[in-house]
């Protein structure tokens, strides 16, 4: 059973997009991934994306998907929303993903927008209508055009919010204008997915963060929206400065890469990354050690 949730915050609040932990040889660790779930929602997290960019999914099969989210769902889904990644550039693939994910039992689908073939408007909003379609789970949508080369159109995500299974949006457009009349029009669940702006977009409507710094800092962001909402704005403003260093560091290059070299560091379950993925050098990993000192995260 699904933990709770409220329409306006379908998933909770604090959510970490999960990097896939793999063995020295490459291969999928589950019993990696069934500890790290689990220190994540002792950290406070209300949800895990499974099978999202940050877990590595382009290199993962989709047996390995499976096992994967069946693994996290035997180790924390009974108190925490696990969230499955089944986007893809190709609508009946993901189609069949989505079924699989509800099939296993998990709580949720995130669907990123099909990238590379750079569909039409319409193109996105079949492509997300027929994924919301196939299963009677509820859907994050995942808005990324720097990853994607398409954004979604406001007027798209009004239209698709009339979806009964379509409740949420997992911005990482960085546009605060457009995501202020999306959040207002859509009526959509509206989750941060750039660990930057995640103070920024509680400002104009979000409800909570898919977050990659969240493998680290967890306890601060939980203790920043919980601010937020709480009206303590300068109290959630003193811990969004405090993190700075932090949403700096992490993304200093590309974010799975610091995430499993910081994990590392702290001996928790990561493991190696899959080509075309390298692992940081030690440069990289001496700057990120600053950077994570500077935001008061201990390794």
């Amino acid at each position: 059973m699904a933990p709770t949730s409220t329409p306006q915050t379908p998933f909770g609040r604090v959510l970490t997009a999960m990097v896939t932990p793999f063995t020295a040889d490459g291969a999928l660790d589950l019993d990696g991934a069934q500890r790290l779930a689990a220190h994540l929602v002792d950290a406070g997290n209300d949800g895990l994306i499974i099978n999202g960019t940050t877990g590595e999914s382009p290199t993962t099969s989709d047996a390995e998907k499976s096992d994967l989210v069946r693994a996290v769902l035997e180790a924390v889904g009974d108190r925490a929303h696990v969230v499955a990644g089944v986007g893809t550039n190709d609508t009946q693939h993901s189609v069949e993903l989505a079924r699989e994910a509800e099939r296993i039992g998990a709580h949720g689908l995130l669907v990123v927008t099909p990238y590379y073939n750079k569909p039409p408007q319409e193109g996105l909003y079949r492509h997300f209508t027929a994924v919301a379609d196939a299963t009677g789970l509820p859907v994050m949508l995942y808005d990324i055009p720097g990853r994607s080369g398409v954004p979604i159109s406001t007027e798209t995500l009004v239209r698709l919010a009339e979806h009964p299974r379509i409740v949420a949006n997992k911005d990482a457009k960085g546009d605060l204008g457009r995501a202020s009349w999306a959040i207002a029009r859509s009526g959509l669940a509206w989750y941060s997915g750039d660990d930057m702006l995640n103070l920024p977009l509680l400002s104009v409507g979000a409800v909570g963060f898919v977050s990659v710094v969240g493998h680290l800092v967890t306890p601060e962001l939980r203790a920043l929206v919980d601010a937020y909402v709480s009206g303590d704005v300068v109290k959630a403003t003193e811990i969004h400065q405090k993190l700075l260093p932090v949403y700096t560091g992490m993304f200093r290059t590309q974010g799975v890469m610091t995430t499993k070299a910081a994990l590392a560091l702290q001996g928790l379950p990561a493991g190696p990354l899959r080509p075309p993925m390298v692992e940081c050098s030690p440069e990289e990993i001496a700057q990120l050690k600053l950077d994570l000192a500077a935001g008061g995260v201990q390794l």
